[in-house]
């Protein structure tokens, strides 16, 4: 015999135990902290380059994987760090990988010398993680990262849409606040 309860009874026993709907929410301090482990683990990937795009969103226990990488490896790898990571419950990949292409590899090549070495934007190229993320499917380029300012993100794409062979540039550079 299953036990049905009324709606005001549900309400009653949230009301009396609000700690019992809140059970499986974890606390901020517990979001944050698997935040910042997300993202030490993804810039920790060892194949991790400047020609792909990791992002993510952690709703909970729940961390969902976007971005575009050149390797297939890289986002198996992507997934099995994060499923690692205390806390964690389910993990979403959602990464893309880009179709090999010696045409779009040309162009990556060519991009990183428009972009990095360009005197006022070598500056970004001096981390370990460039930020100025360059991402090449079928022609079409992304620019994805942070710069520091408004200048940079406009030269960044105007020296990306001056590399031949480019059907179109999407400038998705985030200017960091101060």
């Amino acid at each position: 015999m299953k036990l049905r309860l009324s709606p005001l009874a549900v309400a009653v026993i949230l009301a009396v135990f609000p700690s019992f709907a809140q059970q499986n929410q974890p606390s901020d301090k517990a979001v944050q902290r698997i935040q910042r482990e997300v993202r030490h683990e993804l810039l920790m990937l060892p194949y991790l380059g400047v020609f792909d795009n990791l992002a993510y969103k952690v709703d909970g226990y729940n961390v969902t994987l976007y971005g575009q990488v050149t390797r297939p490896t890289l986002k198996s790898d992507a997934e099995n760090v994060v499923k690692k990571i205390e806390g964690v419950e389910k993990v979403d990949n959602q990464i893309e990988v880009l179709p090999p292409s010696p045409a779009d590899d040309r162009i990556r090549r060519q991009l990183y010398r428009a972009i990095y070495g360009y005197p006022s934007l070598q500056k970004y190229s001096l981390g370990v993680q460039q930020p100025i993320r360059i991402i090449v499917k079928n022609g079409n380029v992304s620019l994805e990262g942070v710069v520091d300012n408004e200048a940079d993100k406009n030269t960044a794409g105007i020296r990306a849409k001056g590399v031949p062979g480019i059907f179109s540039v999407h400038n998705n550079l985030q200017v960091a606040a101060k």
